[in-house]
């Protein structure tokens, strides 16, 4: 699901709520070490993606949000703000020529830089919240 974020847009956020939960409070984000991450470069995404991106050869930027049910990836085109709400049983991580984040048939690859190491502790965080959510709703240990 993206949504155009530029401006407030209550049905997306109620669906985004729904979907992967709502924000983190202030202390919550805190107990955390933080919910989001720093902007990185957007190294290439899929054909569905391709329309939000700067097409002139200017750097895309997206960071990633934290939620307790999945996340967003936010992107930038210009004044323009794209959001990619992606919840954990659908979200497949491949780290090959850059990271990428896999769902729902699309996909957006971040490049492998200094910005990405800068991320990679909150990175490597949302893969093992993805593994303790898969672990509560596990198929396979309910039914034994």
């Amino acid at each position: 699901m993206l949504y155009n974020t530029t401006y407030k847009n209550k049905d997306a956020e109620a669906t985004i709520n729904n979907l992967i939960g709502k924000r983190y409070s202030f202390f919550e984000s805190i107990k955390l070490k933080g919910t989001g991450s720093k902007r990185m470069i957007i190294e290439d995404v899929s054909i569905g993606f391709k329309t939000i991106m700067n097409t002139v050869s200017d750097v895309n930027y997206g960071n990633i949000e934290l939620r307790s049910k999945g996340i967003i990836i936010h992107i930038n085109k210009g004044l323009q703000n794209y959001s990619w709400a992606i919840p954990f049983y659908q979200l497949h991580i491949y780290k090959t020529n850059g990271y990428s984040l896999h769902a729902q048939g699309n996909y957006v690859r971040f490049k492998t830089d200094k910005l990405y190491k800068e991320n990679k502790t909150f990175l490597d965080r949302i893969l093992q919240l993805k593994v303790e959510n898969e672990e509560n709703y596990s198929f396979y240990e309910n039914n034994n």
